[in-house]
């Protein structure tokens, strides 16, 4: 699920694909939908999955989550144990984005 900025949530699910590479991740669906409604910055952004550790978002849905703000909010939880917090900025340090294309 991804916050917004306006605290609007959206949905994503993983939609697989015996073509490798063309799935998609549930965090760049919920993006997706998040961006068509018109959303271009986000708050928060929170993953589960079925493994025992927390779940954070994969590198390409970091990249592409970076685009709308480094300060968005991830929080993964995972079948066992405490969720885990971070900051997007702390999972993809010195990330390439709207920033950086300025300079």
């Amino acid at each position: 699920m991804l916050e917004a900025a306006d605290g609007r949530w959206y949905h994503g699910v993983n939609v697989e694909s015996a073509a490798l590479p063309a799935g998609l991740c549930a965090e760049r669906a919920a993006l997706g939908a998040a961006v068509t409604d018109g959303q271009r910055e986000l708050r928060t952004l929170a993953v589960a999955g079925p493994g025992a550790r927390p779940l954070a978002p994969c590198g390409v849905c970091r990249q592409a989550l970076v685009e709308f703000g480094t300060d968005v909010v991830v929080l993964g939880a995972g079948a066992e144990g405490a969720p885990a917090r971070w900051r997007l900025a702390d999972l993809l340090p010195e990330a390439v984005g709207p920033t950086t294309l300025e300079r």
